[in-house]
């Protein structure tokens, strides 16, 4: 399977530009920063139990990506014909893809991830991306958090705050997915939430980690365990807005002008 097929199938996207979230003009810098900040995403060092092998595949194709977007001939070569020289050393060689990792930045912490969520989140740029996600993929909540930076299922109140507000100024379209989602589907992504919390709790105490320990895995579990009551409160909102039956020949809400 070529690079532009491995792009499609790990992160739905055949383009490379877009995998790093940079603009087809982007400067050598920039393509080095949207590398950066998509390896952080799915840097194996911060995947949920059971996820390491997936975000080990899409960290190493990430640095493929940035190998040929930074070289000058590939890049060109891309740019005029649309394709990627599979034959090139980026490819044939034997690389550790971590280690090439390492060479271009400092080894990658806890503190590291902590100080890049704390700066994205509720930043412009967080904010910018998340109206782009949600127009992308018509309101699809899963699909919004999937591929929404530094976010898990516990953010989903957060989220869907921000997006609300943003329909409610006429800055965002009204999709039915949103507005109209099951109870069942947003069920669903609490479930999924609390199996992370509980996987990541299992690794902790296999690992004998400490309430102080610094490491990833103890964070994740706080992490579930502090929003948890947030969830709840959500879906407990949820169910006020939107889980009310009609009467038996009541009269029925007309939909949302605009609704799509």
């Amino acid at each position: 399977m070529g690079l532009l097929e491995q792009c499609r199938e790990a992160f739905g996207a055949g383009d490379l530009y877009q995998v790093l979230g940079v603009g087809r003009k982007a400067s050598g810098e920039e393509i080095r920063r949207g590398y950066r900040k998509a390896s952080l995403q799915v840097h194996p060092d911060r995947a949920p139990p059971g996820q390491e092998e997936r975000a080990t595949q899409r960290f190493q194709i990430l640095g493929k990506v940035y190998a040929v977007l930074s070289d000058k001939e590939q890049r060109a070569l891309y740019d005029e014909q649309g394709i990627v020289d599979e034959e090139s050393s980026v490819f044939t060689q034997e690389r550790d893809w971590e280690e090439y990792w390492r060479l271009l930045f400092k080894k990658i912490t806890v503190k590291d991830i902590e100080d890049f969520e704390k700066k994205y989140k509720d930043s412009e740029e967080e904010l910018d991306d998340i109206k782009a996600a949600y127009e992308d993929y018509k309101g699809n909540m899963d699909k919004i958090m999937e591929s929404v930076l530094c976010v898990d299922y516990a953010d989903e109140p957060r989220i869907r705050k921000i997006i609300q507000l943003a329909i409610d100024s006429g800055e965002l379209p009204v999709y039915k997915a949103f507005v109209k989602e099951s109870k069942q589907k947003v069920a669903a992504r609490k479930r999924r939430a609390e199996k992370e919390a509980k996987e990541a709790e299992k690794s902790r105490e296999e690992l004998g980690l400490g309430e102080g320990d610094d490491d990833l895995t103890a964070l994740i579990q706080s992490r579930h365990e502090n929003r948890k009551k947030e969830m709840d409160d959500f879906l407990a909102q949820m169910e006020a807005k939107y889980g009310g039956k009609s009467k038996k020949g009541g009269k029925k809400s007309a939909p949302k002008k605009g609704m799509k």
